[in-house]
């Protein structure tokens, strides 16, 4: 559900063929209200459903926030654990595509401290649709971010039925030596390719992709950071570069 998913195919053409394979029951068309969109999600999920919500652009979660941080995230929390609410956002993130200030953030700093949600942030295709296929089967809000600059990427993936990347388990996507990387989303794609060129000078890179930021893989991480001199996280935020001495 979300603004113009339905005959349109949406705003990134993330759903197009959905509408004539689902039919309106399943993939609806809401007005423009990011509010209502995740409240009626949240009431959906309450009662049974797992809504799959598609947010244009990551800015405007601003906007549905009460909802999901006071209607869903807290759940859990206010009943024991006997009542779930499993709703994947599917938000687009980042810059890249030219939509200026208020159509280009990035805001997992924001979400990761929010009890009661997880944060995905996939790095390419294959990733991107094993954690999509667990985040719609996890039993909490999940925000699911999709880079905008990587929707034109044409990158093969998995067509096993049961295909399944776990939330919280991150990947060693280079080996490396000398420095440990920690990165992902759009800038996993550009860590790589500097990883690849600083190679011909003798430095040995470990890129380490956690693929979820909460749950986060820290077992994955502080082993990789153990075995070498240092380390440093690069992130599409503000601040992009934090350095951490073993």
């Amino acid at each position: 559900m979300g603004e113009d998913v339905g005959i349109y195919g949406g705003d990134f053409g993330t759903s197009v063929g959905m509408f004539e394979e689902f039919g309106p029951e399943r993939v609806k068309d809401t007005p423009i209200s990011e509010a209502a969109i995740a409240g009626s999600a949240i009431g959906a999920a309450i009662t049974g459903l797992r809504p799959i919500v598609d947010v244009t652009f990551m800015d405007f979660i601003t906007i549905a926030l009460d909802a999901i941080v006071n209607n869903g995230a807290k759940n859990n929390y206010m009943f024991g654990g006997g009542l779930k609410t499993p709703v994947t956002f599917r938000v687009a993130s980042g810059s890249g595509i030219g939509s200026a200030a208020q159509h280009s953030q990035s805001l997992e700093a924001w979400l990761t401290h929010i009890p009661g949600i997880k944060v995905v942030a996939p790095g390419n295709a294959n990733d991107a649709k094993g954690l999509l296929k667990s985040a719609i089967r996890d039993n909490n809000i999940v925000i699911f971010m999709e880079p905008k600059a990587l929707y034109g990427k044409k990158e093969e993936v998995s067509l096993d039925s049961d295909f399944y990347l776990p939330l919280g388990k991150g990947e060693i996507k280079r080996e490396g030596n000398d420095l440990t990387v920690v990165s992902y989303g759009r800038m996993l794609e550009r860590v790589l390719q500097a990883v690849d060129e600083v190679a011909s000078d003798g430095i040995s890179v470990e890129v380490v992709d956690p693929r979820t930021l909460i749950p986060l893989d820290k077992e994955l991480i502080i082993n990789s950071v153990k075995k070498l001199a240092s380390s440093c996280w690069l992130m599409t935020l503000i601040r992009q570069v934090v350095l951490l001495e073993k």
